[in-house]
């Protein structure tokens, strides 16, 4: 898949299109994107996405923003395991912003992108103002010579499928309902980085991964299986929060102990699955307290593994 940082000036091939944050290719995103293949494969032009960095809501809502469920990598990873030919990673900022509806059309989707055909949510808004949608879309495209397909909402097991959903489920620690509106187990990806090693002076070493957004949208003690370390997934128990027993530092982070591991891992890339929520984060009032929980949870997490192997 190619990677393109911005929107050219001029496109040199035609593509079908579809645009959109993408955040957690969920099964919606999924449907719109084997749609995409399939229209990209009958006309012999490139399947390509546009999305965009920072997301919207969070350049116009700095309080309020959407806890992202994937980070810019994992954006990338997923959107190209689904097929996808090119991405452009549109700049979200003032410049961007104040593009009219019939700028957006003619300076990014015709001149940039060259787009033969539109893929797109039937609620589609575009343009400053959100004066674009999938009406003014059609026309242009009927005079210029693009086609423009809507994509209307999915449904799994009777249910709407969004990020806001996923967001939701992640909330109430139901993380099989985040799976299932997934269609994999939610996970975080990251670096194994150098933490103040005090998990190893209690028995419960641990892999501190990088957390790329200070707000998760999962927080609390889980049953998890890790990838990149071995030819299958590990078994461990992974923390999420800001460790208040130890110096509530304020910014979350992402620790997990992994069962019967042994080896150094500083510096491998790691994806965490999260396949149980056991409970909240706490305070204790001694570390002796808090090992002694740690425990509890390594031999749940054992428990669960136990019934269902890896």
């Amino acid at each position: 898949m190619q990677v393109f940082r911005g929107i050219p000036e001029r496109a040199q091939h035609g593509c079908v299109l579809t645009i959109g944050n993408f955040d957690g290719v969920h099964r919606g995103h999924q449907s719109l994107l084997a749609k995409l293949s399939a229209k990209a494969l009958a006309t012999g032009l490139p399947a390509a996405v546009m999305t965009f960095e920072p997301h919207p809501r969070e350049y116009f809502a700095h309080e309020n923003r959407p806890r992202r469920l994937t980070s810019l990598r994992e954006k990338i990873q997923l959107l190209e395991a689904r097929g996808v030919d090119r991405l452009y990673i549109a700049r979200f900022n003032q410049r961007f912003a104040g593009l009219t509806a019939e700028a957006f059309i003619e300076d990014v989707l015709i001149q940039g992108l060259g787009v033969r055909h539109l893929l797109i949510g039937d609620d589609f808004r575009f343009g400053k103002g959100r004066t674009g949608n999938f009406e003014m879309l059609r026309s242009v495209g009927e005079q210029v010579g693009f086609t423009v397909e809507a994509m209307h909402t999915v449904d799994h097991e009777g249910e709407r499928v969004s990020s806001s959903a996923v967001r939701a489920a992640l909330a109430e620690g139901d993380m099989p309902h985040a799976a299932r509106l997934l269609g994999r187990p939610y996970s975080i990806s990251g670096r194994v980085l150098h933490g103040d090693k005090i998990g190893r002076t209690i028995g419960f070493p641990t892999a501190n991964i990088q957390l790329k957004h200070r707000s998760p949208p999962l927080m609390g003690i889980y049953t998890v299986s890790v990838e990149g370390l071995a030819d299958k997934p590990w078994p461990g128990v992974a923390s999420v929060g800001v460790r208040p027993t130890i110096n509530d530092a304020g910014r979350p982070s992402l620790e997990v102990h992994l069962f019967d591991w042994n080896t150094e891992c500083y510096d491998a890339h790691l994806r965490v699955n999260f396949l149980r929520k056991q409970r909240d984060e706490e305070r204790y009032d001694s570390l002796d307290a808090l090992t002694a929980q740690i425990a509890r949870d390594a031999d749940e997490a054992r428990a669960y593994f136990a019934q269902n192997p890896l």
